[in-house]
C-alpha cells in the first residue's frame, strides 16, 4: 500500500499552556481509569449481586453488555470528536457515564419496574448506558493526548495510559471484591449493599474530572464540521452488535446454533452495507482512505492480533488460580498483580525511550517476543503448580504486553491527518476491543473443547461443557470468595485445558510478530527547532517511501 493520506501538520496544533496540559491530563487519567475499571470491577461482586437481584441465568450479561456498547460506540464518538471537538464529546461522555453509574447502583432498589422489569434486567440496561459513556471516555482520552502533545513526546504519555489500562484490568476484581465484602453500610436508616459502591465510587471522581475538563481543558481538535453519517453509524452499530452477540452466544449455544448463525449473517450483511456506504457518503464515520496508509493499516492489524492473545489469556488465568490452585476468587486478583507490574513498567519505559529516541518498532517486536516466552513458560503449569509458579510467568507476559498498550496507537495517530486523529484513534480502540472479545470467544471455545475431551474420558456420556453454567455453579452468594474442593481429575482437566489455551495464544503471538515486521518506521519528531515544520511524506515514512524519495534512517 502507498501512503496517500495527507499527513498532520504540527503548526495546526493549537497553543496550550503547561497548566492546561497538566490539569487536562490528570482529568483524562481519572476518566480513563474509571472506564477501564468498569470492564472488570464487577466480576467479584457478581455472586452478591445475583443473591440480591436474582437472575443467575443472565448474570453474564452484566459484563458483556458494557463491553458491547462501549465497543460499538467507539467509532461514532471518534467521528463526533473530529466534527465538534474533544471537549464537548468528553463532557457528554462523562455525563452519560455518571448517570449510568448512578442508575446501576440503584438497580433493584424499587422492585420490578414497568418496561425495565426485574432488578437484574435493570442492571443490564443501565450497564449498557454506562458503556455508551465509557466508549466516549476511551476514544476521546487517547485522541486528546494526540491533540496535546507532539508525536515523539506523545509516546511517554500514551505509555502511561497503557499502564493505567493494565492496572485497571488487574485491580478491578480486587476493588470489586473489597467493596462487596466490606462496603455494606447503614446511612440514615438506609441500607446500602456493598456491591452498590462498585458503581457509586464512579460518581465523585467522574464529577471531579468533569469540573477539571469544563474549567481548564482547552477546546482541542480540528473541527471538521460536516454532516453526521447516520446510515453508516446505524449499520456499524448493528454489524458490530450482531458480531459481539454471536461471539457471546457461540461458546454456550454452539457455533452452528440457528441464533448464532443468524447473528453472524446479520453482521456480515450490515458490515458489507457499511463499507459500501462509507465509500459513497461525503463525511463517512470511518474514512476507508485511512487504510491506504501502510503505517496505519499494519499497526491496526498488529494491535488487533495482539489484543486477541492479551484478553484471551488473562480472562481465564483467574479461573485456573481459583479452581486448580485454590485461591479464593476475591483474592485471585492479587495474584495478577505481577502481570500489572510488568505491564506498567515496560509501558512507561518504552514510552520514555520512544520519546527520547523516536524509535519504536524494536520495542513492538521485543514485546511480542517476551509475551511469547511468557506464554510458552505458562504451558508447563500443572495441577500441582503453586501460585509462585504462575506469578513470575505472568510478570514476563506483562513485560511483553506493555509496549503494545500505546505504541500501536501512537503510530496510527502519527500516520493519520490531524483532522482525522479522532477517527484514527477510535478505529484503533475499536479493533483492539473487538480483538479482545474475539480472543475471549476463541479461547473459550478451546477451553470448552479440551475440558469436554478430558472429562469425557472419565464420564463417556457427559455432554459438552458449558463454561457459563460451570462458572455459575461455582458461585456462592453466601461466601463469594469460597472455592469448592474439586476432585483431582477435575483439577487435572482444568490444568490441561489451560495449557491448551496458552499453546493457542503462542500461535496468535507469532502471527502478531509477523504482522509487526510489516509496520513501517515513521519519523517522530519532538519539540526541537523543526517542530513546526510540516511532515512531508518523504521525511515521514522510512520503509514505505515512494520510489526515489529520500529516506531518513531510524
Amino acid at each position: 500500500m502507498s501512503d496517500t493520506a495527507a499527513l498532520p501538520m504540527d503548526d495546526e496544533r493549537p497553543a496550550v499552556s503547561s497548566q492546561q496540559k497538566r490539569i487536562t491530563f490528570i482529568a483524562l487519567m481519572i476518566v480513563f481509569l474509571l472506564s477501564a475499571l468498569d470492564m472488570t470491577i464487577i466480576s467479584t461482586a457478581m455472586p452478591r449481586i445475583v443473591a440480591d437481584l436474582h437472575g443467575l441465568e443472565i448474570y453474564a450479561w452484566v459484563t458483556t453488555v458494557y463491553l458491547l456498547t462501549s465497543t460499538v460506540m467507539v467509532p461514532i464518538w471518534g467521528k463526533l470528536g473530529d466534527m465538534y471537538g474533544r471537549k464537548l464529546v468528553l463532557i457528554i461522555g462523562i455525563c452519560i457515564f455518571v448517570v449510568g453509574s448512578w442508575l446501576c447502583g440503584l438497580a433493584g432498589e424499587f422492585g420490578d419496574l414497568p418496561v425495565l422489569g426485574s432488578g437484574m434486567i435493570q442492571l443490564i440496561v443501565f450497564r449498557g448506558l454506562q458503556g455508551i459513556g465509557g466508549g466516549a471516555l476511551f476514544t476521546s482520552a487517547f485522541a486528546t493526548i494526540a491533540d496535546l502533545f507532539e508525536p515523539r513526546e506523545r509516546a511517554k504519555y500514551a505509555g502511561l495510559f497503557g499502564a493505567v489500562f493494565g492496572l485497571a484490568s488487574v485491580l478491578g476484581p480486587v476493588i470489586g471484591g473489597f467493596f462487596t465484602d466490606h462496603g455494606t453500610v447503614e446511612i440514615m436508616g438506609l441500607h446500602i449493599a456493598g456491591w452498590r459502591w462498585v458503581f457509586y465510587v464512579n460518581l465523585p471522581l467522574s464529577l471531579l474530572s468533569l469540573y477539571m475538563i469544563g474549567r481548564k481543558m482547552p477546546d482541542l481538535g480540528i473541527r471538521t464540521g460536516g454532516k453526521i453519517d447516520w446510515l453508516g453509524g446505524v449499520l456499524i452499530v448493528v454489524s458490530l452488535g450482531a458480531l459481539m452477540l454471536a461471539l457471546t452466544f457461540g461458546p454456550t449455544d454452539g457455533w452452528f446454533a440457528l441464533n448464532v448463525v443468524a447473528l453472524f449473517a446479520l453482521s456480515l450483511a450490515t458490515g458489507i452495507g457499511f463499507l459500501v456506504t462509507e465509500k459513497i457518503v461525503r463525511d463517512p464515520v470511518l474514512p476507508l482512505t485511512l487504510f491506504n496508509t501502510r503505517a496505519f493499516s499494519t499497526s491496526m492489524i498488529s494491535s488487533f492480533i495482539i489484543s486477541m492473545a492479551f484478553m484471551g489469556t488473562i480472562i481465564y488465568v483467574p479461573l485456573y488460580l481459583q479452581l486448580v490452585i485454590g485461591i479464593p476468587a476475591t483474592n485471585s486478583g492479587f495474584s495478577m498483580l505481577p502481570l500489572m507490574g510488568g505491564l506498567m513498567f515496560s509501558a512507561a519505559l518504552s514510552g520514555r525511550l520512544v520519546t527520547r529516541t523516536g524509535k519504536y518498532k524494536g520495542f513492538m517486536l521485543a514485546g511480542a517476543v517476551l509475551q511469547g516466552i511468557g506464554l510458552y513458560l505458562m504451558t508447563f503449569l500443572t495441577e500441582d503448580s503453586s501460585a509462585w509458579d504462575v506469578v513470575w510467568r505472568l510478570f514476563i507476559i506483562g513485560l511483553g504486553l506493555g509496549p503494545s498498550q500505546s505504541l500501536f496507537t501512537l503510530v496510527s495517530q502519527s500516520a493519520a491527518p490531524i483532522q482525522q486523529v479522532g477517527v484514527a484513534t477510535s478505529t484503533g480502540m475499536f479493533l483492539r476491543q473487538t480483538g479482545s472479545l474475539i480472543g475471549v470467544a476463541i479461547f473459550g471455545a478451546l477451553m470448552t473443547s479440551k475440558l469436554t475431551e478430558k472429562l469425557q474420558t472419565v464420564f463417556p456420556d457427559m455432554p459438552d461443557v458449558n463454561l457459563g453454567k460451570l462458572q455459575a455453579q461455582f458461585m456462592s452468594a453466601e461466601n463469594p470468595g469460597a472455592v469448592p474442593d474439586l476432585p483431582p481429575f477435575l483439577k487435572t482437566a482444568f490444568a490441561d485445558s489451560m495449557t491448551f489455551i496458552f499453546s493457542g495464544a503462542i500461535v496468535i503471538v507469532v502471527l502478531a510478530f509477523i504482522s509487526i515486521l510489516f509496520v513501517p518506521r515513521i519519523q517522530l519528531r519532538g519539540r526541537g527547532p523543526d517542530a513546526k515544520k510540516p511532515l512531508e511524506k518523504a521525511e515521514h515514512v522510512v520503509e514505505d517511501a515512494a520510489p526515489g524519495a529520500p529516506i531518513t534512517p531510524e
